[in-house]
């Protein structure tokens, strides 16, 4: 299904309404949303393959331990593509996963674990890109036992050590190119991509880019954990140096344009509603233009194509703005998963 045009200024009339004072809500929130159909409605034309036990190869997604966390509950998923060879560098996407224990009454589920990630596999088709899905770390506090994280960042300082670890190591040992790593996730991983990427000026180098859908670090600030507000989030967002964003969310991203015109931040955003009602991140798993654009992002980030798509060069895909007023979108959706 056909969504908005790439290109679609969807943001300059509200950038118009705000810079002349007669209006702060984005045209996405000033009439009503028309009623979306379920991603169900397409068929999917992807299916991602299953975790399983045994050793990383070519076209396979394994259970894998990052060094250092050996007799740990602590694992990732990791995909090495079909044209994955020994001694090739290959671009790799990090991606983090949403909150587990996550239900809607459209019959959108997440139960919080790598295996459950899709974005990588739907954005590459499986080919041309290592695809790593890390979990967030916690800590118990009686034993001591490390584990992946189901619902939000567990311990804040050992998940971010696990994950520059684990870039360390899949760019040593299977090739990854440590100049071509994006990060991304879905909603608690959305936020979760700016929150640990742009942690502090250790991890934030790591990174040519993100990749952001359902939720963005900043936009909303009643998350259960310390750092949620804006302040703590501007404060992540100026490490982002002008690298390139994709920001996406079912129905509107209005939300993430207003906090962006407050923040006075200048970045590479692209902003790409995805018309659909679900809170999911199976839509890029499914034959539908969002998923093209995406692609494209993705090819001219991490340089896949000789030939290299620029999806940048057209000024309505950029968004280098100056402070603006913030006024908060009643009704923009806030489940987390």
């Amino acid at each position: 299904m056909a969504g908005p045009a790439a290109g679609t200024l969807l943001w300059l009339p509200a950038l118009l309404a705000l810079a002349s004072g007669f209006g702060t809500v984005s045209p996405l929130a000033a009439q009503p949303a028309p009623e979306l159909p379920l991603l169900a409605s397409v068929a999917p034309d992807l299916t991602v393959p299953a975790m399983e036990e045994g050793e990383p190869a070519a076209g396979k997604r394994v259970r894998w331990v990052t060094p250092g966390w050996e007799g740990t509950q602590v694992h990732c998923a990791l995909w090495l593509p079909a044209d994955w060879q020994p001694g090739r560098s290959l671009p790799v996407m990090v991606e983090l996963p949403g909150n587990g224990g996550y239900q809607n009454k459209l019959g959108d589920v997440c139960d919080g674990s790598v295996e459950g990630c899709n974005l990588g596999y739907g954005l590459s088709g499986g080919k041309g890109v290592i695809w790593v899905c890390a979990p967030f770390v916690e800590v118990a506090g009686d034993t001591g036992e490390k584990r992946n994280a189901l619902k939000w960042w567990g311990d804040v300082e050992e998940s971010k050590r696990h994950l520059k670890a684990l870039v360390r190591e899949v760019c040593q040992r299977w090739g990854g190119d440590a100049d071509r790593v994006l990060l991304g996730g879905f909603s608690r991983g959305s936020i979760g991509s700016l929150f640990f990427g742009l942690h502090d000026d250790t991890i934030a180098p790591l990174w040519k880019g993100f990749f952001c859908h359902s939720h963005f670090d900043g936009a909303l600030e009643h998350w259960p954990y310390p750092g949620a507000r804006r302040q703590a989030a501007l404060s992540r967002l100026r490490r982002l140096q002008g690298r390139p964003v994709w920001i996406s969310h079912e129905e509107s991203t209005a939300a993430a344009e207003r906090w962006l015109a407050a923040a006075g931040v200048a970045g590479r955003w692209l902003f790409t509603p995805i018309p659909f009602c679900n809170h999911s991140d199976a839509w890029v798993l499914r034959p539908i233009d969002e998923r093209e654009r995406a692609r494209a992002w993705l090819a001219s980030v991490l340089e896949l194509n000789p030939k290299k798509v620029d999806v940048f060069s057209r000024i309505e895909d950029f968004l280098l703005l100056d402070d603006l007023p913030l006024e908060p979108k009643n009704g923009q959706s806030s489940a987390v998963r």
